[in-house]
């Protein structure tokens, strides 16, 4: 099998990656990588991206003899300060209202990596979106609208969300959703895989 053809595998189960790699129009399976996230103490976030897609794409591999496997990881932070998810309502408001007015760097790093020789192809991708100051009515009337409680920042810019940022700056706009395409797509086409090519099939 060649590499054009070869198999595409998501080492993630987060609904938002793979609705994102499904614009590439190529089939893929998904798989559970089973890495903890911690992040290690006092490591950089753009650095603890790309250690855990790599891990990612790395345990997802061991499980496949021929497939390239595709790992991503998005650390965000405000000042030095890092931006998790809210998980509850609360949570969102209370981040929602120390953001406003602030920039947020979404460091997401890409891992490809090839089952059938180890090798690894990683990148990082940063995206800064700052936030207009927000009334605590704005917030609450996008939270309940959005609910994004499982989102770094709690917001989501792909839907309702955009309506709170002032701007975003990136190379790749879809690195902020977690799966940056375009720097995925190049990863591909250095394996030969075009995806191009397996789309129009």
């Amino acid at each position: 099998m060649g590499n054009a053809d070869r198999p595409l595998v998501l080492a993630s189960t987060s609904r938002y990656r793979s609705e994102l790699l499904q614009r590439l129009g190529c089939p893929f399976e998904v798989a559970a990588p089973g890495v903890d996230e911690t992040a290690h103490p006092g490591e950089a976030a753009g650095a603890a991206a790309l250690r855990l897609a790599e891990a990612k794409a790395r345990a997802v591999a061991a499980q496949y003899a021929d497939a390239l496997v595709i790992g991503s990881d998005q650390v965000a932070d405000s000042n030095g300060r890092h931006v998790g998810k809210p998980d509850t309502r609360d949570g969102a408001l209370a981040q929602l209202r120390m953001l406003s007015g602030q920039t947020v760097t979404f460091h997401t790093g890409v891992a490809l990596v090839d089952a059938r020789s180890g090798r690894c192809q990683v990148e990082l991708v940063d995206v800064a979106s700052t936030f207009r100051v927000l009334t605590d009515a704005e917030i609450a009337t996008y939270v309940d609208y959005d609910q994004p409680f499982d989102c770094a920042g709690s917001v989501k810019s792909e839907a309702l969300g955009i309506v709170l940022f002032e701007r975003i700056v990136s190379d790749d706009p879809t690195a902020q959703i977690g799966l940056p395409l375009i720097a995925l797509t190049r990863l591909l086409r250095a394996e030969g895989f075009d995806v191009l090519r397996q789309a129009a099939r």
